[in-house]
């Protein structure tokens, strides 16, 4: 009857290992929550910039403080101004702009 009870608790052992290593990451867990923060941030001050609050197909992503900015702006003012707001967030370290002006 203990043998039985050998092979469950052994795949459940090898399902826990494979799935932490799945979750494994380079950030850690305190620079994840900061980076979440950045881009919420940096979404929300894009959001209530009158100039830029239409800047609807811009995606935001930021990693170790560094955030990316791509996607579609209508014109080069908009585009300079997104970057200029990403980099007024607090724990941005660096902004790479690779949104790209409509018609061009």
């Amino acid at each position: 009857m203990k043998k039985t009870h050998r092979i469950p608790t052994a795949l459940a052992a090898v399902l826990l290992l494979i799935g932490l290593a799945a979750c494994k990451t380079t950030s850690s867990p305190h620079q994840q929550v900061d980076d979440g923060a950045i881009k919420a941030s940096v979404k929300a001050k894009l959001a209530a910039d009158v100039r830029l609050s239409t800047l609807t197909n811009v995606e935001v992503n930021s990693t170790d403080g560094i955030v990316t900015l791509a996607g579609k702006v209508r014109t080069e003012e908009e585009r300079r101004m997104a970057g200029d707001v990403a980099r007024s967030v607090d724990g941005v370290v660096k902004v790479d702009n690779n949104l790209q002006v409509e018609g061009h």
